[in-house]
């Protein structure tokens, strides 16, 4: 997965098989999302007292541009006390995908009816004492350099990573090399979606 994948366990002991599965499941949401630019999956065995079994809770923050946030929830119920943590797990990333499709259904659509909204690439990595960073494309995954003064508007001091960008770009001595960006400003969006089974 080239999207940055951050697995937190608490009250349960770390499983290699556990992150196998995690990271399988992963896998698919980048497909299902390629320009999704950071995921965190937080599994935990809750410890108070339960009437019956030992529930399980999976919860999964995505991150993705240009500043959508998707939480999804697998929280235990009665009906699903005895889940194994597998399917616990299956389930949760079954909802993030569904939310995940929404979303890149939904941006499709704005790109259909604003493209000046369209966001064309993110800032990938910045290097703000030397006044210059790199963008990288969301079709193609390619590396562009931009310099300070290619940034319209003035607005390098507001660019962090991941943050979503149009540009143009020429063919420079050493690549790619955008000769203007402009930031897509669209408002940070948490989406949160509890999932009961």
């Amino acid at each position: 997965m080239k999207v940055p994948l951050e697995i937190v366990f608490k009250g349960i002991e770390h499983s290699d098989e556990v992150e196998a599965l995690i990271r399988e499941e992963a896998d698919k949401l980048e497909r299902t999302c390629h320009y999704m630019i950071h995921c965190r999956v937080a599994v935990e065995k809750r410890q108070e007292h339960q009437e019956v079994g030992n529930p399980y809770r999976v919860r999964i923050d995505m991150t993705v541009p240009p500043g959508h946030e998707l939480v999804i929830r697998r929280e235990p119920s009665k009906g699903d006390m005895h889940d194994p943590l597998d399917i616990v797990i299956k389930h949760a990333f079954a909802a993030a995908a569904r939310q995940l499709r929404k979303l890149v259904e939904q941006q499709r659509g704005d790109i259909k009816t604003h493209p000046e909204q369209q966001v064309m690439a993110v800032v990938h990595k910045l290097f703000p004492q030397e006044g210059y960073g790199f963008l990288r494309t969301v079709d193609t995954q390619d590396e562009i350099y931009f310099h300070r003064n290619s940034v319209l508007h003035d607005e390098f001091d507001r660019l962090k990573i991941g943050l979503g960008v149009r540009y143009t770009a020429e063919l420079g001595e050493k690549g790619l090399q955008a000769t203007s960006v402009q930031i897509v400003d669209k408002p940070r969006t948490p989406v949160e979606a509890p999932f009961r089974g």
